[in-house]
């Protein structure tokens, strides 16, 4: 394992706690570039799909593409998380927020002259994908480098905060240069905010890995073993408690059911009804209800969070109902806040769970087993929501989703792992 960048800082200082997370510069340079790469981001769903809605007018094909990059984004998730866990994940984070950039800056390039084709659009949601497996892992496991494990909760509330504010300007912004001036000026800008980004990551001065791990108490990868052996040690931290594939389990449904809903047949629902401009509006609210979310974890810490987190996810149904049920913008306002408050609750306290239950030398590989598998079936709704939607009506396929959402969420917190964890404040209170 390579030492971190800066061979001179040390393990976040565990006398600093009351500093919170921002007394500590290597959080605030983390918070910053996520922070502002989500917020040219968040523009590119939007742009994406009407640029597509504008090519062929075709649901499928919209999922077709989307669906490209989510299977991308699959398959190289798990060597994206044995690059995290043998690099410098400061280096990693500059090299595929640049690498984003690059690819989001020809897709923009490509719509604004005219040249975008379904095919070209596939390929470059492969590569963009393929980035993502890389960064998504890294920027997970990064976090326990940045503070002292007291501050973990706050530090991940914090972060939250700042992508989903990024989320709401974002989304709003997106939703306003589409209607203005067209999807691929908003692609532009997206790849505009992962290239700033990639001169925040810079800035990154992160502790020594080994001295880090050592202090952890965990021994690092990539001293001798190689990639197949790295990948089985992470497997087994991932196996080894059944919380973790249980909730990941209950994603891939979920994720299937609500991406395939939301990302699919939202902005058709929107292009027949209430129009493109307030869809952003409706993007953007659940967003600022995942900000409501993280203050909302941030003071509450219930005994069994990740029980509680797993269960309100059933709540994440009522948009994708409402969707099918009432596509009134207000309704949808509501319901689409509610969905994020409940997704951010859970997000909080399962980042909480992982960081403070699994070694720091594998962090990075559990969380890529995880966004493997609960992304795993992402493609499958997302290539069936538009057939779906044809062949059996727009309304009972978004009905049957939320139907989906609901069973999977019942499952898995019915489950004594998930019910019988306990957060580690919880037991030092009890």
């Amino acid at each position: 394992m390579t030492e971190g960048q800066g061979g001179a800082s040390s393990v976040p200082d565990e006398t600093d706690d009351r500093r919170g997370p921002l007394g500590h510069a290597t959080f605030r340079w983390l918070l910053a570039a996520r922070t502002t790469g989500v917020l040219g981001n968040a523009v590119a769903p939007i742009a994406l799909a009407f640029a597509v809605l504008d090519l062929t007018g075709s649901a499928a094909d919209l999922g077709l593409v989307v669906a490209a990059r989510s299977i991308a984004n699959v398959a190289v998730l798990l060597a994206g998380g044995v690059i995290a866990d043998r690099l410098r994940r400061d280096v990693v984070l500059v090299g595929t927020s640049l690498a984003a950039a690059g690819t989001q800056g020809v897709v923009a390039a490509l719509v604004i002259t005219g040249s975008a084709t379904i095919p070209l659009l596939v390929v470059l949601s492969v590569l963009n994908g393929a980035v993502a497996a890389v960064s998504l892992p890294t920027a997970a496991a990064l976090v326990p480098e940045t503070v002292p494990a007291a501050l973990l909760r706050p530090a991940n509330a914090l972060l939250r905060l700042g992508l989903n504010g990024g989320s709401v300007v974002g989304a709003s912004a997106g939703a306003a240069i589409v209607a203005v001036v067209g999807p691929g000026w908003g692609l532009a800008v997206d790849a505009a905010g992962f290239a700033l980004a990639g001169v925040l990551y810079s800035r990154l001065r992160l502790p020594a890995r080994q001295d880090a791990e050592a202090s952890a108490g965990v021994a690092g990868v990539g001293s001798g073993s190689s990639v197949i052996a790295d990948l089985r040690e992470g497997w087994s931290e991932f196996t080894r408690r059944s919380w973790v594939w249980i909730v990941v389990a209950q994603f891939a449904v979920l994720n299937a059911a609500f991406v395939g809903a939301t990302t699919v047949l939202g902005p058709v629902v929107a292009d027949d009804t209430f129009g493109r401009a307030a869809w952003g509006l409706v993007v953007a609210a659940q967003t600022v209800g995942l900000g409501l979310g993280a203050v909302v974890a941030m003071r509450w810490r219930p005994r069994h969070g990740l029980a509680v987190g797993v269960g309100l996810m059933a709540v994440t149904a009522v948009p994708v109902a409402t969707l099918g049920l009432a596509p009134a913008v207000p309704a949808l306002v509501v319901a689409f806040l509610l969905g994020g408050v409940a997704l951010e609750i859970f997000a909080i306290s399962w980042d909480q769970s992982l960081q403070g239950n699994v070694p720091r030398a594998s962090l990075a590989r559990v969380y890529s087993y995880d966004m493997v598998g609960s992304f795993v079936a992402v493609p499958l709704g997302e290539i069936f929501a538009g057939p779906a939607a044809q062949q059996f009506g727009t309304r009972p396929t978004l009905l049957a989703c939320a139907a989906i959402i609901v069973v999977a969420t019942l499952a898995a917190v019915s489950t004594r792992g998930v019910r019988g964890l306990t957060t580690e404040e919880a037991r030092r209170a009890f």
